[in-house]
């Protein structure tokens, strides 16, 4: 279902059992030796995803190792995102200079915990989420998607973090899509044309998914 939110210079690819099930290479093994085990699975599943689509745009194998910030490092010519949540995983990739800058999530489609949704959302958000809760959607889970999306397309961008609340969305629940609109200065990163992020969403009886695209016009 991810494939439907992105554009179609980006390959996307969801974890079947044989992903969840999949071993790390030895590289990328090192980086979660002293994980937990669901950890552990999370992280191979992810970077199975990751090779299948890396794969499918002509990437030679190799292992895709975490950077100090632990995102994954991509090949130079490409740009990608990773998402994991109990149930699902996936990974989205696209050739540098097709797309800038890439962003997917999932999350479980419940209420956020007590407290998180006041950390998450903005005022405007909130009372938009208070009253929306509409065929079979937890708001509180797509605004925290959403955002976490947003967020990973910009970090790429800027080397900088980007917290809840320096963003607002405008959610489309009709067509499945959003709009985050930056309430920080602008990064020069961004140059002129990323004021805000487009992005889109679909929602599962158990799943909410997002995605940003940012298109190397």
């Amino acid at each position: 279902m991810m494939d439907r939110l992105v554009p179609p210079q980006v390959v996307v690819a969801e974890a079947t059992q044989a992903e969840w099930d999949s071993a790390l290479l030895p590289e990328e093994d090192r980086q979660v030796a002293r994980a937990v085990s669901r950890r552990r699975r999370e992280f191979a599943a992810g970077r199975a995803c990751a090779h299948l689509a890396l794969g499918r745009l002509g990437f030679p194998a190799g292992p895709l190792l975490s950077g100090p910030d632990r995102a994954p490092v991509w090949p130079e010519a490409a740009v990608g995102s990773i998402t994991h949540c109990p149930g699902y995983c996936a990974a989205a990739v696209a050739r540098r200079g097709t797309v800038r800058s890439l962003g997917v999530d999932a999350e479980l489609n419940q209420p956020l915990p007590d407290g998180v949704a006041e950390l998450v959302c903005t005022q405007t958000e909130l009372a938009w989420a208070a009253k929306s809760a509409r065929h079979g959607t937890h708001p509180g889970a797509l605004i925290f998607s959403a955002k976490e999306s947003v967020y990973k397309a910009w970090q790429p961008l800027t080397g900088e973090w980007l917290g809840y609340l320096d963003a607002e969305l405008t959610i489309d629940p009709d067509h499945g899509v959003f709009e985050a609109r930056l309430l920080i200065p602008k990064h020069p990163a961004l140059g002129s044309r990323f004021s805000s992020f487009r992005g889109r969403f679909a929602v599962t009886p158990t799943h909410v998914l997002t995605a940003v695209a940012l298109l190397d016009e």
